[in-house]
């Protein structure tokens, strides 16, 4: 019996790592076809990409339509490990890539966590399947790349290694490599400590060291990144606050509002939009929560509150990379629940709970981000020789779907939105544009500048096809 049980374990690893194979597979060629259909955008495929170019080729990572330092966005240093991968071959399907390799191990990790609890193989993969159908792992993998994304199955190995009273120095380094992703995860760390203290210590009896160790780390690097770090790469400090004008204008102001001004913060956070948010967030995996268990959602509280309280509504979607770090935390907790047997999963069994993931799916996943992209197919073969024709030297003016194809170069600029900076026509070498399907934010400019350097003696028109242009200066030496 003791051999058959072995053979069973094996067999389930086998499985396991298997389907994430598939799902790794999967979300790579989903997020590569986008790209490849010229849907890709310069933020934030193209920003990331441009910065670690540089960086593996040992210049300074300015992100050019940005204008700014890479370092003065999200302090997200792990950039400069991916470099490594872009000096064996500089390629954008690295980042592609290593998303899909990212959430497809946050699965596994899950099931990990589950196995450590106790509970059987079967459900500990119907777990790692639930992560991979939660509806933010799809959407966000076809939202170009985000650095965040690596930090999930960081944020589930650090909370196994803890439970397991493991390798201090190993925790120490999982959490480095959190920090590195995104500033803002800081936060999360923070709060992976004050729950570790308050709740796993004793239940785990390994220690207070990871609850201190995580709570340390994520207040230090907090008050680093934003007060230091950030600032000497972008004078303006950090960007994101923004969207948060009307609690104050500076990090300082907003945390003493917060003391006297308290209600400026609940009438965003209890608002029937926060309601629906916060809705859209658990109904994936209403099934596995149980009120007995819900203490690790403590560790997605500082994500929660500064989605709910943005002004940006775009935070509020389970469409876009803001709400990756509540994956984690959302999925220990319904480990820990079925480990004590809650939830109503028993109640619904195998193929109720996964009926309820397949619904929510189908309900909250957006796989327009892949499906416009065939909308421009009659472009396609235009736009692919347009950007073939552009030398890696030139200096580039192009728009937000063709930027991340001409992002190895020191300079690339936009045509504005979502670039910051203004219209500038006197520094490129050469122009590609896409009168007929540019980006729709930009379009009426696309289609204006075409007129205006058919105009331009100093530019040549170098390639013309279904209104695909690539315009040349006259003097630019090749």
């Amino acid at each position: 019996m003791l051999e058959i049980s072995q053979v069973a374990r094996g067999l389930f690893r086998r499985r396991v790592m298997a389907l994430a194979g598939l799902v790794a597979l999967g979300l790579f060629v989903c997020s590569s076809l986008r790209h490849g259909l010229f849907k890709s955008t310069a933020m934030d495929l193209g920003f990331f990409d441009q910065a670690i170019y540089l960086i593996s080729r040992g210049e300074t990572p300015i992100v050019s339509f940005w204008g700014h330092h890479v370092l003065g966005g999200h302090g997200d240093y792990s950039l400069y490990l991916l470099a490594g991968f872009y000096r064996l071959w500089a390629d954008v399907h690295w980042l592609l890539a290593i998303q899909g390799i990212s959430l497809a191990l946050g699965g596994v990790m899950v099931w990990a966590l589950a196995r450590q609890q106790g509970i059987g193989d079967g459900t500990a993969t119907l777990l790692a399947v639930a992560f991979w159908a939660y509806p933010l792992v799809f959407n966000v993998n076809l939202f170009d790349f985000h650095p965040e994304v690596m930090a999930v199955p960081g944020l589930l190995a650090a909370v196994w290694l803890a439970r397991e009273g493991g390798s201090v120095l190993g925790f120490t380094v999982l959490l480095l490599f959190v920090l590195g992703c995104k500033a803002v995860l800081s936060l999360t760390v923070a709060a992976m400590g004050i729950w570790w203290l308050l709740f796993e210590n004793r239940r785990w009896k390994t220690g207070g060291r990871y609850g201190w160790l995580a709570l340390g780390l994520g207040g230090v690097w907090f008050v680093w990144v934003t007060q230091v770090l950030i600032p000497t790469f972008r004078p303006d400090g950090v960007e994101a606050l923004f969207r948060y004008g009307y609690l104050g204008d500076s990090l300082g102001e907003i945390l003493l509002n917060l003391l006297v001004q308290p209600q400026l913060f609940w009438g965003k956070l209890v608002s029937m939009e926060s309601l629906v948010y916060v809705g859209m967030v658990v109904l994936p995996v209403l099934w596995g929560l149980s009120w007995r268990r819900l203490a690790p959602l403590l560790g997605l509280l500082p994500t929660l509150g500064l989605n709910l309280l943005a002004e940006h509504p775009l935070q509020r979607t389970l469409e876009h990379q803001y709400g990756v770090p509540l994956l984690p935390f959302l999925f220990v907790a319904v480990v820990d629940a079925i480990a004590v047997r809650g939830g109503l999963w028993r109640k619904l069994g195998y193929r109720g709970v996964m009926l309820w993931c397949l619904v929510a799916f189908l309900l909250l996943a957006n796989p327009n981000k892949l499906l416009r992209g065939f909308e421009s197919l009659e472009t396609w073969q235009a736009t692919r020789e347009a950007v073939a024709l552009v030398p890696p030297q030139a200096r580039v003016l192009t728009d937000n779907y063709l930027a991340p194809h001409l992002t190895h170069r020191p300079t690339l600029l936009l045509l504005g939105h979502p670039s910051p900076l203004p219209i500038d026509l006197e520094t490129p070498d050469y122009v590609v544009l896409n009168g007929r399907h540019p980006w729709k934010a930009t379009e009426a400019l696309a289609r204006d500048l075409i007129l205006y350097f058919l105009q331009r003696p100093e530019f040549e028109v170098r390639y013309q096809r279904d209104e695909v242009f690539v315009f040349v200066r006259s003097d630019f030496d090749e």
